[in-house]
């Protein structure tokens, strides 16, 4: 599934070509992407409205027009990106929408989970349900992050993928901001010093930071890109694998039904932070 960064990326790519124009007609070729609303109603909803903005709000994307926004959540495999005609569209688009300028928004998704719905200004809190602070917003402070973890009694690992708390934090890159911060996915959050927590705070911010970068980059080639596609794992995905950083072995466990990836030798107990692993935003 696209974590933050690859939804981050997403929005950065469609935001200019879509900034100004106006939807002349709307395409839906999946009825379950839009579903509860037909294809004819979510066409009548869009149609001739102007885009106003596009937004990511933890792993959804907002894409505003004139008093109605358009949800979607890419889910496993959806992609947004233009083309230059409609004609040209892939048979996997589920649904496309032809611009002013004669080009096409399409939302492409090979295994068809995705959504991409019409939502009236007024009930999109409502349609989103509650999200936690996003990691790379204003609000996402030390001292806010510091609040938050003492007000849990899960597992770090847990708190960290907590929607409600933090919104679009996933699987990968919590696994990998805790691995930055040495810190063991199984400490329970409110037990946690606050300067350990401050150094977990400036490893997710880094880690996000870093991987957008990467996911903007892999998705302006051709072809789309994957998850994590140029992103290299320290910890994910590298299960009896040496660690980089003290040759102790990867290991991993289930949590929340999630595998956990960490190295139980650098990320057990408390750590002092030398000067070469200070955590620095991307």
């Amino acid at each position: 599934m696209p974590e933050l960064p690859e939804v981050e990326a997403v929005c950065r790519v469609v935001r200019r070509p879509l900034r100004g124009r106006r939807i002349v007609s709307a395409h839906v070729s999946r009825r379950r992407v839009c579903a509860p609303q037909t294809p004819e109603e979510f066409a009548r909803a869009v149609t001739g409205r102007r885009f106003r903005a596009v937004e990511r709000r933890g792993k959804n994307i907002l894409i505003h027009l004139d008093g109605v926004t358009i949800w979607v959540h890419l889910r496993m495999t959806g992609n947004l990106y233009t083309i230059a005609d409609a004609r040209l569209r892939p048979v996997s688009v589920s649904a496309h929408l032809v611009l002013d300028n004669g080009r096409s928004l399409v939302f492409d998704d090979p295994r068809g989970l995705g959504v991409m719905r019409a939502i009236p200004a007024e009930r999109l809190a409502r349609a989103l349900g509650p999200m936690g602070v996003d990691p790379l917003a204003p609000e996402f402070t030390p001292e806010r992050f510091v609040a938050l973890a003492r007000s849990s009694r899960a597992a770090i690992k847990l708190f960290l993928m907590d929607q409600r708390r933090i919104a679009g934090l996933g699987n990968i890159y919590a696994a990998e901001a805790l691995y930055c911060a040495r810190i063991d996915p199984r400490s329970i959050g409110a037990r946690l010093s606050s300067a350990r927590l401050r150094r977990l705070h400036a490893a997710i911010v880094a880690v996000l930071s870093n991987a957008i970068k990467s996911a903007s980059l892999a998705y302006q080639r051709p072809g789309g890109f994957a998850e994590a596609e140029e992103f290299d794992p320290a910890v994910y995905g590298r299960e009896g694998l040496q660690c980089r950083r003290c040759r102790g072995r990867i290991r991993r466990i289930q949590q929340g039904g999630r595998s956990t990836y960490f190295c139980p030798r650098c990320q057990s107990g408390p750590h002092h932070v030398r000067r070469a692993d200070r955590i620095r935003p991307g």
